[in-house]
This record gives structure tokens, C-alpha cells and sequence, in this order.
């Protein structure tokens, strides 16, 4: 089954310093039915201007996924770790047991864009880690890159969870097929361009939740970048 959910559909917010939009509930947006996708608790899609960010704030057991669409994003926190995050640099911090953190834009004039996607560990209590790492537009050029695993694929950031990310970036009329278990989850959003994912059309902001298919077949309907997450079902 593949749930075509259109971008306007999204939970949208206006902070200000901040434009969000929200895949699941999240902050203030609460819907009962709109919770998580498998192991996929939070997909949000925000642009922060200038100067502006996210004050030193906790999170514990939760694997938090950034990644850097347009701009420069920095990060510190109070294990004493403190980077920038560019363009295609894909960030993993996992919680665990407690961590305080904060993220602004490197900027003071220009937009950053990122996303920022929380997994649902397999334990609770780990040892707080973050990581990050830069994944160019030729790695991901005509197929699905791994760039995040639960640490059975090689040259990718490891989360505690039996998930794969995979970022793609698609010239007009490439394809490519994604194949997984009946028993799990996909998550497809289409960060620019458009796509078909077995004959359904998605555009620009789209996403698609899907489960029962054991392949994908994405063709891109224009020059398309994209990011696939292959998921486990939670109880």
C-alpha cells in the first residue's frame, strides 16, 4: 500500500525566525492518528533565518537524524562536541540516556534549510554519541545512497535501530528500485522535483507512507532529490 500524503497537507508553523513544517505530531500539533510511521516518530521540514536557532535544550532515548538541505547549521552540546553541518553533511546524534544540545544557523544573513528526522531507538539508557559526516551530490547521483544504518553498512552513521536512510539525486527520467521486506515500513519524501514510486506521482513536499510492497521502482519525472527510509514496524 503506498499513502500518497500532499505537501500542503503538512503541519505548517510561521515562528518568524523559524518556517516548520511538521510530518507527525510534534510541539504543539497533536494528532492521535498522526503519531509516527514504524519506528519514524518525528519528520520536520524547517528553515531557519539568520541568526536565529534552538536554544540549549534536552532529549534523551531518541535517535536524532539532521540533514542539511541548503546553508550552514552548527551544533553544540554539553558533552563538549561543537561543528557546522553543510550542504548534503548528514548529523547523527543519539540521545540515549541524556543529552543537552543546541543548533542556529551558522549564518546571521542567509537561510538554512534542514532536516531534522527522530528514530525510535531498540534500547533505552545508551550513552550519549553524535557524529556527522558529508555525502556529496555525486555519491547520491542516480541511485539510493545509505547514509545512515543500524551499523551493518559500511561507510554510513550509525543509529540504535534496524533502519536505513538512503538519500538520491535523480536526473529526469532515471530509476531506480528499492527492495525490502513485506514486514517493513518505507518512507519517501521528495525534497525537490518530482517522482513516480510505482506508478504514483509525487511532487515537490510530497510524501509517501508505504508498507506491503516488497519493491519500489522511483523513476524521476524531473530532476528530483529524494530521501528513502526503510523501517520497522514498533509495537
Amino acid at each position: 500500500m503506498i499513502n500518497v500524503i500532499p505537501s500542503e497537507a503538512r503541519h505548517y508553523a510561521d515562528h518568524g525566525w523559524l518556517q516548520t513544517r511538521w510530518h507527525f505530531s510534534f510541539a504543539d500539533y497533536r494528532d492521535e492518528k498522526n503519531m509516527n510511521w514504524g519506528a519514524l516518530r518525528v519528520f520536520n521540514d524547517d528553515v531557519v533565518k539568520g541568526g536565529g536557532g534552538f536554544d540549549l535544550h534536552p532529549h534523551r532515548d531518541m535517535e536524532i537524524v539532521t540533514y542539511v538541505l541548503d546553508g550552514v547549521l552548527e551544533h553544540q552540546d554539553n558533552l563538549g562536541n561543537r561543528g557546522v553541518i553543510g550542504p548534503g553533511e548528514v548529523q547523527v546524534m543519539s540521545a540515549g540516556k541524556g543529552i543537552l544540545h543546541a543548533e542556529y544557523n551558522h549564518s546571521k544573513t542567509d537561510l538554512v534549510h534542514l532536516l531534522q528526522l527522530w528514530i525510535i531507538p531498540r534500547n533505552r539508557g545508551n550513552k550519549p554519541r553524535w557524529e556527522q559526516r558529508v555525502f556529496d551530490v555525486g555519491q547520491r547521483a542516480g541511485k539510493l545512497l545509505p547514509v545512515v544504518s543500524g551499523g551493518d553498512v559500511p561507510e554510513t552513521l550509525t543509529i540504535d535501530q534496524n533502519a536505513r536512510i538512503y538519500v538520491s539525486s535523480l536526473s529526469e527520467g532515471q530509476e531506480v528500485r528499492h527492495e525490502t521486506e513485506l514486514s517493513r515500513k518505507v518512507y519517501l519524501f521528495v525534497i525537490d522535483g518530482g517522482v513516480k514510486v510505482n506508478g504514483r506521482p509525487l511532487s515537490k513536499g510530497d510524501q509517501a507512507r508505504i508498507d506491503h510492497e516488497r519493491k519500489l521502482d522511483i523513476v524521476a519525472t524531473e530532476n528530483a532529490e529524494l530521501i528513502l527510509l526503510d523501517l520497522p514496524e514498533i509495537s
